[in-house]
């Protein structure tokens, strides 16, 4: 997740029909939890959900470290909840796709969880590797990722990919990436989007699943703003 103070979010246009929703378990609204102590008793369950960083998986000179989150996370007993897992290619050589897919696959065991998400910004020369890490995948669970907006508008590579939902995420954006999207061109794009509160979004596709990083720690204020964010987007 590319990682403040609440920003106003200002809607120019939107527009393209989406499709059905492939995650019909989970609200319209998904707060991210990051790996710092959440406290989310306050929400409303049958609005958001929780996706919740589960497990941060490494490989610095191509040896795999595997941490769970260690910072408590409270949710209301009702909430539907989606294990994240954020992986970091920083040095040395890709490891084994098979051992990564093993430690992603062990998050779909976890109590309350609808849903795993894989977060991770494959370079180009990564994604053969991460195509090949998703095969690998067993799930009991529906299978989701985050992906780079350009990914959903013109490197349809994700298009075969084996999950349900890709999320374009529309916040730290990096050079090159579309700043103005009304719709994306691949399909599996087309039913979530992710969105931060402390950064301005100024053309989106409204309707789907809005998912909202919030860089501080969730308060029932910034909740209240997300959940405005949200309405926006509708």
């Amino acid at each position: 997740m590319r990682g403040g103070a609440l920003a106003a979010v200002m809607i120019i246009s939107a527009a393209g029909c989406r499709r059905s929703d492939p995650l019909p378990m989970l609200p319209r609204v998904m707060l991210w939890a990051w790996e710092r102590p959440e406290h989310l008793t306050y929400i409303d369950t049958s609005a958001a959900g929780v996706g919740f960083l589960a497990r941060t998986i490494g490989w610095p000179d191509g040896r795999v470290e595997s941490r769970p989150r260690y910072q408590p996370l409270e949710v209301p007993p009702a909430t539907a909840m989606v294990a994240v897992v954020r992986l970091e290619s920083r040095t040395g050589p890709l490891p084994d796709a098979g051992a990564i897919a093993e430690e992603v696959s062990k998050l779909a065991e976890l109590p309350r969880v609808r849903a795993v998400q894989i977060d991770f910004d494959a370079r180009r020369s990564e994604r053969e590797w991460y195509a090949e890490l998703l095969r690998r995948v067993h799930m009991r669970v529906p299978l989701t990722i985050t992906a780079l907006a350009s990914w959903c508008q013109r490197d349809s590579w994700i298009a075969g990919l084996p999950v349900v939902d890709a999320v374009p995420m529309l916040f730290r954006m990096g050079a090159g990436e579309p700043r103005e999207v009304r719709e994306f061109s691949v399909g599996v794009c087309r039913s979530s989007m992710g969105v931060s509160l402390d950064e301005p979004v100024y053309a989106a596709p409204h309707g789907g699943r809005v998912w909202i990083f919030n860089p501080r720690s969730w308060t029932a204020e910034s909740y209240r703003a997300a959940m405005q964010v949200a309405g926006r987007l509708r």
